[in-house]
């Protein structure tokens, strides 16, 4: 029974050697400033964080992180300051909407709009408003919503047209309300311009945005284009006459949104229009000088399965950050601010101290990889110091590898002095998506030239 007993504990002493062999912790060791940077390739413990982070936080310092990470932490001028497994490939998930950002404004530049065109077959009874044809409605505008739908009725009924004899007829690239399928844009379209048919979210939708607006006008006034006709889906005839042309905010801002609410749908709809996600793969080896082994995209907005490693991450993220400085812009132009925006970031980092010092993209997975979760952007530490970072990690619980994200950048923050919040000015992001202009076609047919060129309040 003695030996039994011995056997036993040996085997259990053995079992939990082998578990903790498979347990990696959370952080890579941060030297301080002056001292050679330690590779963490065989991670290590930090010391409990300081006590400017809240107790139930440090807490989860000494829990194991069961998973796979990769780590780079870098000055602006490229001295590494943290670095675990920065070589080797991870799932990115999200944060790849990074290199979708980067590629469409090297692409389209920041100022692009993208243009939903409005056109007739049909002559206009003028003494009935009644158009006597089809409508048709072309564009691949990624952010086209509810607003954006009652704002061509409204520019409608100024040119005196008010109802349609014929069909709606949307073209195989039209999408609304982040909807891929063009016959159920199309159906959705249908329904919001006519005031009867519309639906309350749609009618909310536009009364917030001329509120924020202070279009107190348009919100008195109901916009409304009836269509007699079926929805059906096809390229707009040749014989056709342009009646409006509706061009979306600048991409800067719909990338903003995007970014901020992770919206897998616009990154793909962005991804479409600069050639799917093998033309922006060939973008990034000439834009980063890289391999084309050196990372594998299969889609635009993150999800399945991606590979990246955090060394390429962080030559993107530096890409981004040259690329909006051309324009005089900053990351923070684009991405959500820790702690101030909504969406992904808006509960992290927020406590006072920490709220507005990182500027960041999140990704998440829950099941693929078992568990993917990555963490890209910079930090600002007390003295003013702009660190960048890349967090990746796998296999593993991905709520826990957020609380360790967290952690370590606040770690490396207190390291150097503490946070330090960006000078930063949130807007409410629908004004971001609610710069649209619209231009009227020239002729007499449907409407005075005085109105040839007229933009959204």
């Amino acid at each position: 029974m003695h030996s039994r007993v011995k056997r036993s504990i040996r085997v259990g002493a053995i079992r939990l050697i082998v578990l903790l062999s498979l347990t990696t912790t959370a952080f890579a060791q941060i030297p301080a400033p002056e001292q050679t940077p330690v590779n963490a390739a065989s991670p290590v413990v930090l010391p409990r964080p300081s006590s400017q982070i809240p107790e139930a936080t440090s807490q989860n310092a000494t829990r194991p992180l069961y998973g796979l990470q990769g780590i780079l932490v870098e000055t602006l001028n490229g001295k590494t300051v943290a670095t675990q497994s920065a070589d080797q490939a991870f799932n990115p998930a999200s944060t790849i909407k990074l290199a979708t950002a980067l590629v469409a404004l090297k692409t389209l530049g920041p100022q692009h709009r993208f243009a939903t065109g409005v056109w007739s077959d049909g002559v206009l009874d003028k003494a009935t408003g009644t158009i006597n044809g089809n409508l048709y409605v072309s564009g691949r505008d990624p952010s086209f919503h509810y607003e954006h739908a009652i704002m061509i009725a409204r520019q409608l009924n100024s040119l005196g047209i008010k109802k349609v004899s014929g069909n709606l007829v949307v073209s195989p690239g039209f999408t609304m309300n982040f909807n891929s399928s063009a016959h159920s844009s199309g159906e959705q379209l249908y329904n919001t311009l006519d005031s009867a048919l519309r639906s309350a979210e749609a009618i909310k939708a536009w009364t917030y945005e001329r509120t924020v607006l202070n279009d107190q006008t348009s919100v008195e006034s109901v916009p409304s284009l009836t269509v007699v006709g079926v929805v059906s889906v096809d390229s707009v005839l040749p014989s056709a006459k342009l009646l409006l042309t509706q061009k979306s905010s600048k991409l800067v801002d719909i990338l903003k949104v995007l970014l901020c609410y992770s919206n897998n749908f616009m990154a793909e709809r962005i991804g479409e229009t600069l050639g799917g996600p093998e033309s922006v793969s060939r973008e990034l080896v000439t834009y980063l000088g890289i391999a084309p082994g050196d990372l594998r995209i299969s889609t635009l907005s993150g999800l399945g399965v991606n590979r990246i490693s955090p060394q390429v991450m962080m030559k993107i993220y530096r890409s981004l950050r040259d690329e909006l400085r051309k324009s005089k812009l900053s990351p923070a132009d684009i991405l959500p601010v820790a702690g101030i925006d909504p969406g992904t970031l808006q509960d992290r980092f927020a406590g006072l101290a920490w709220r507005g010092s990182v500027i960041a993209k999140t990704g998440t997975l829950a099941r693929t990889d078992g568990g993917a979760s990555a963490l890209v952007g910079q930090m600002q530490t007390a003295t003013g110091e702009v660190l960048l970072f890349v967090i990746m990690n796998q296999h593993g619980n991905v709520l826990r590898f957020r609380e360790n994200q967290d952690l370590f950048v606040m770690q490396v923050q207190n390291s150097r002095g503490g946070p330090k919040a960006f000078d930063y000015k949130p807007h409410p992001l629908m004004m971001e998506l609610s710069d649209t202009e619209s231009t009227f076609a020239s002729g007499e047919d449907y409407g005075p030239k005085s109105k040839s060129n007229m933009n959204s309040p």
